[in-house]
């Protein structure tokens, strides 16, 4: 795997939250884990982070950007930001389970 070109403090800042869904808590059975992070971070970034920070092997990585959507709050309109949703795969074994207890 190659090293990203970011430091690990930087990249790390960029990982928002955990995402906790309906869909979500489905997939912890399955060893699959989803987090929200910034739109910039690459699979590979993304990868190196997470591995280093809860000391677990990931094997795989699936990404999405989520639509940018309208809200109105009385007359004023706005647009939710833009994020990525991640999907990781973990090594048979391997658990970050106490993130999401």
């Amino acid at each position: 795997m190659e090293k990203p070109t970011r430091n690990l403090g930087d990249l790390l800042s960029l990982v928002k939250y955990p995402l906790i869904t309906e869909k979500s808590t489905i997939l912890y059975g399955n060893r699959q884990y989803t987090f929200l992070v910034d739109k910039s971070l690459t699979k590979v970034e993304i990868k190196y982070v997470l591995e280093k920070v809860f000391n677990v092997t990931i094997t795989g990585v699936k990404t999405c950007i989520l639509p940018l959507k309208t809200r109105r709050v009385g007359r004023f309109l706005g647009k939710r930001s833009l994020y990525k949703k991640i999907f990781i795969k973990l090594k048979q074994g391997d658990s970050i389970a106490e993130l999401f207890d």
